[in-house]
């Protein structure tokens, strides 16, 4: 299994982290430095071992207010074009808006991360025209609902049922199957519960496509771990989606995942693994 980019391929031999790249005013709040701080944050994650950066111009935790298009792509040019013409790994860019995701194609982002699932307008048409990957994520609801209702009944059947429909749409379109990463969307319209579900059942959102699961710094966490540290409990969360078959996890604090995820597969190697 693997995911093509446009400046080469992704293996999953060994888990993938992609690092976290918030250029939203609440995560480098000077305007000044703003480009010159996000693109040497994403090199320090790089340099601790993200495999892939992700870019994102729009909140979405609870209680976030929707920005325009434009407004989006402002955060996120400037950033991406550094990173493009710099970084030697993969680039992915955040968003559900197809004027956003076109632009960041053109920028050069090689993979597009959509929350929404492909839901909008055009936008499975643009990623099978343009050829870069995108992560196909599950949202309970839409973008106003999705911290204010949780779903009822077989959480990971429905979120199964979802990522398949959209798969079919996205290959229906022409985007190549190796090109789809799949995403159940922790805390996306989920209960702490539900949430826990995913993790322990995320190699069955595949459908033969890599996973993504993405924890990081989550409330639920406090229901899992409440002794732990927010990214100690970020890394062994996502350990446990390892374990079940996640095959990328995205976090905020790399140099943590890397070295939870390094013990991981030593222990592995000499057949000591454990949940502890």
């Amino acid at each position: 299994m693997e995911t093509h980019w446009r400046k080469g391929r992704i293996s999953y031999e060994r888990p993938r982290i992609m690092g976290i790249l918030n250029v939203t005013p609440d995560s480098f709040s000077d305007g000044g430095l703003h480009t010159k701080d996000a693109v040497a944050h994403a090199f320090r994650m790089i340099d601790e071992g993200a495999d892939i950066i992700d870019i994102g111009g729009e909140s979405t935790r609870p209680g976030f207010t929707p920005v325009s298009a434009t407004t989006e792509i402002g955060r996120i040019l400037p950033v991406l074009r550094e990173l493009v013409s710099s970084a030697d790994v993969p680039i992915s860019v955040d968003t559900m808006k197809p004027d956003v995701a076109q632009a960041a194609i053109g920028a050069g982002a090689d993979i597009i991360n959509d929350v929404y699932g492909l839901r909008a307008p055009g936008m499975t048409e643009l990623i099978a025209s343009s050829g870069v990957s995108a992560v196909i994520m599950h949202m309970h609801g839409d973008p106003g609902t999705l911290h204010s209702e949780t779903m009822e009944g077989d959480a990971v059947s429905e979120i199964i049922d979802f990522l398949k429909e959209r798969r079919t749409a996205a290959l229906d379109a022409g985007i190549r199957a190796d090109r789809i990463i799949m995403d159940p969307g922790a805390g996306f319209g989920k209960s702490h519960a539900q949430n826990a579900e995913i993790v322990e059942h995320a190699g069955r959102f595949s459908s033969g496509h890599p996973v993504l699961v993405g924890v990081s710094r989550k409330r639920f966490l406090k229901t899992q771990l409440p002794d732990m540290g927010a990214d100690e409990a970020t890394a062994e969360i996502s350990l446990r989606a390892v374990r079940a078959g996640a095959n990328i996890v995205r976090v905020h604090n790399v140099a943590v995942m890397r070295k939870a995820l390094e013990k991981h597969l030593s222990q592995t190697a000499c057949g000591q693994d454990s949940d502890e």
